[in-house]
């Protein structure tokens, strides 16, 4: 798979191939089912599978102060697209210029001129060109006069409810993180940088890595299970977010413990991946009951991540 940020050049390998264009934000089941049609449709008229997403988010542009917080990175988003088995994803930059397209213009001079697709594959919630004026609708038209297939796929359904990036992030604030995983490609991940902290946690035997610079949404309140990829390796792990208030600090971090791990990794940057909420935040009456409590989180951190490695590689066989 290739990761492309803007169309200046087209190689002619991304040309006269299938599409899909969206935010892909999270890429869950419902963007797994249109990246299933994609990739047929792309052999179908023999040429590659394309994502085209936009960076940043375009409501990011118009109205920033009612912009969603994103659910991935844009290399986070390729690589999961890429497991998917999308050949080509284009980030391409969000700006005036290109929100200020029409439809027709944004069909035209994008679908056509620079990607000459064969195909477009989508979802029926698509808009697209200035101020939304394009609907699935009106794509079929103008793909129809084309030449161009047109799929409309319909949604995924989890527990009754439609997928979609606003309901994961919905569950994602209120700390259901496990529900949100059943409805990702993968369980949900943010990234930071590790920073120093108080130092509290290695003086009373736990260690933590401070992770700040997060630039996704942070899950709800709470101590969770999940796992921490560090420089290419994984590490079952315990994270805390919110306050320490036993310490009487009010102020929200991310704290990850990698269970299993001793070394320095100030100013390395660190992913993290959610599995489970084990339970909220809350203040203890000693150090001493903190540190037992904190046993038996690391404890049933380390059976959530066994038993989700052990779903995962049955899953796999």
């Amino acid at each position: 798979m290739k990761l492309l940020r803007d169309l200046g050049a087209v190689p002619d390998e991304i040309r006269s191939g299938a599409v899909s264009i969206g935010n892909f934000d999270g890429v869950h089941l419902g963007h797994a089912r249109i990246v299933q049609r994609l990739i047929a449709r792309a052999q179908e008229v023999g040429g590659p599978a394309i994502v085209f997403t936009f960076d940043p988010h375009p409501v990011r542009v118009l109205r920033p102060e009612q912009a969603p917080p994103p659910l991935t990175w844009i290399d986070r988003k390729a690589q999961l697209l890429a497991e998917l088995g999308v050949d080509f994803v284009i980030a391409y930059p969000t700006d005036q210029r290109l929100l200020q397209l029409t439809a027709q213009e944004f069909f035209d001079q994008i679908v056509r001129q620079k990607l000459d697709a064969r195909a477009i594959v989508e979802g029926p919630n698509f808009f697209f060109g200035r101020d939304r004026q394009g609907t699935v609708e009106r794509l079929r038209q103008m793909a129809s006069a084309a030449g161009i297939v047109l799929d409309v796929v319909p949604p995924v359904e989890y527990e009754g409810e439609i997928v979609s990036s606003s309901r994961i992030r919905r569950l994602l604030s209120q700390g259901d993180v496990g529900r949100a995983a059943a409805m990702l490609t993968h369980p949900y991940r943010i990234r930071g940088m590790v920073t120093h902290g108080a130092a509290r946690g290695a003086r009373i035997g736990f260690p933590t890595a401070n992770l700040d610079a997060v630039d996704t949404l942070i899950p709800a309140q709470g101590v969770y299970a999940g796992t921490a990829w560090l420089q290419g390796s994984m590490w079952p792990a315990a994270i805390h977010i919110g306050p320490n208030p036993t310490f009487g600090e009010a102020a929200r971090k991310v704290e990850v413990h990698l269970i299993g791990f001793d070394q320095t990794i100030y100013g390395q940057p660190l992913e993290v991946e959610f599995l489970a909420r084990l339970r909220g935040t809350q203040r203890f009456d000693s150090v001493e009951a903190l540190k037992q409590q904190l046993r038996h989180d690391i404890q049933q951190a380390r059976e959530a991540v066994d038993a989700w490695l052990r779903n995962t590689s049955s899953e796999a066989g």
